[in-house]
């Protein structure tokens, strides 16, 4: 009798650490497809983007100088930006551009910005023509519209409020992406942040991957509108 108590007792134990060893492996591998990015180097992230074309608008002799300083970059700070031009705004890889969004909220903030990202357009193949900017405006709010290859688009309809930046900001950015899938385009502008420091950038699904794998996911680097939208309270 002894002996069969004992052998029912290592049965009852194993099946419970089997259980339980189960149960720990399905907590481990609660998501089996989301793999651990091992962190690259900065060699690599340049050689990465170089084959993925985030390079192919930089002018031939600017490109050594913004493949070092991507790779800096990320090798010192994990930060996806490269130089900016001389003295100026301009970053010499065609692709980011700087913004103040409160000089673009105000009404000659949106051509002097749509003039900016026409050198990107331009380095695309594609058309960006903007002409009959219309203003409608009272002391609580403001209709501001523009055509862009003959087609309307609102920068901003609404009442004003602190939000008001956020608005211009996303709009600006939307209407430029409405541009580049009319004309065929799979690049998009992606927002980063939004003030007296601004930045977006134009990237392809595939480099947004990139950097979303290989780079921080905060408030300084690239996403969705959407998650821009949601992280913003718009």
């Amino acid at each position: 009798m002894k002996h069969i108590l004992i052998i029912i007792f290592l049965s009852t134990f194993l099946a419970c650490n089997s259980k339980k060893d189960n149960a720990v492996s399905k907590i481990k591998n609660s998501n089996p497809e989301q793999a651990i990015q091992e962190k690259i180097s900065g060699k690599e992230v340049v050689t990465e983007l170089e084959k993925l074309g985030y390079f192919n608008l930089t002018n031939e002799s600017e490109l050594d100088k913004v493949k070092a300083d991507f790779q800096k970059a990320y090798t010192d700070l994990d930060f996806f930006q490269g130089p900016m031009r001389g003295e100026t705004m301009d970053f010499m890889d065609n692709r980011y551009h700087w913004i103040d969004c409160e000089e673009l909220f105000e009404t000659d903030g949106l051509t002097e910005y749509l003039n900016q990202v026409k050198t990107t357009f331009e380095k695309l193949g594609l058309e960006l023509k903007f002409e009959n900017e219309k203003s409608e405006q009272d002391q609580h709010r403001w209709k501001h519209t523009i055509e862009l290859n003959g087609i309307e688009y609102v920068a901003f309809d609404g009442q004003f409020s602190d939000l008001d930046w956020g608005i211009a900001y996303v709009n600006f950015i939307e209407m430029l992406n409405a541009e580049l899938r009319r004309q065929g385009s799979i690049e998009q502008f992606y927002p980063i942040n939004c003030g007296n420091d601004g930045m977006f950038v134009l990237l392809t699904p595939k480099q947004l991957d990139f950097v979303n794998r290989n780079y921080p996911i905060d408030h300084e680097h690239p996403t969705t509108m959407s998650n821009w939208k949601n992280r913003n309270g718009l």
